[in-house]
């Protein structure tokens, strides 16, 4: 069930003994896609590094996944179709051929991308994938650069932003797509969804 306003989320629980420890977002992702293209259950996470685990205040500590201090999470994950081609993501989707000119697209499940607050309303458990979507000018790609370190370049009038549990668009021209920090192809269309409560995490 996906979080609500006002309710506390989350639970003390550690790692179960089958759960798999990983180290940054696209080794989340490399599990679940694993897992999902043979047709079996995700196994909990216990995350140490990547920007789910920053979202949800991870430690990077190891002892911790299987200590008494351990918070268990119920987590949304988006899946996208990149041409047709079904993948998973557990942090974000990025689709840009550069950061200095041309379209942007930034699908957001997690607050974070590196040390960017690029989704400062995105949050892992509600239902929704935090979308933007901007062809800046380079002054405004500059002033944007400074502050997304803490989440202040939106509002911004060339920025289109919403929350949504899907989104689909064409890419004229094709972009290159990011799955988790991982470049999957370039493509002509993705279309992303929301799968809710699809994974369990610990950090």
């Amino acid at each position: 069930m996906t979080v609500e306003r006002g309710v506390s989320w989350g639970r003390p629980e550690p790692l179960p003994p089958h759960g798999v420890v990983v180290h940054s977002d696209a080794e989340a992702r490399a599990v679940v896609e694993a897992h999902r293209r043979r047709d079996e259950p995700v196994p909990p996470l216990g995350l140490l590094g990547g920007d789910l685990c920053r979202t949800l205040g991870g430690s990077g500590d190891a002892a911790r996944l299987r200590s008494s201090e351990a918070m268990s999470f119920p987590v949304d994950l988006g899946a996208a179709l990149v041409d047709g081609r079904l993948h998973w993501f557990v942090a974000h989707l990025l689709a840009r051929r550069s950061w200095w000119h041309g379209r942007i697209v930034a699908a957001m499940n997690a607050e974070w991308l590196g040390d960017w607050d690029l989704g400062p309303r995105a949050h892992p458990n509600d239902g929704l994938l935090d979308i933007s979507d901007a062809d800046l000018s380079l002054g405004d790609r500059l002033k944007a650069r400074r502050r997304v370190h803490t989440g202040a370049h939106l509002p911004h009038p060339g920025i289109r932003t919403q929350r949504a549990p899907a989104w689909s668009d064409e890419l004229s021209p094709p972009l290159d797509v990011w799955l988790d920090g991982q470049k999957v192809g370039r493509a002509s269309r993705v279309a992303v969804r929301v799968e809710p409560d699809a994974l369990t995490v610990v950090v």
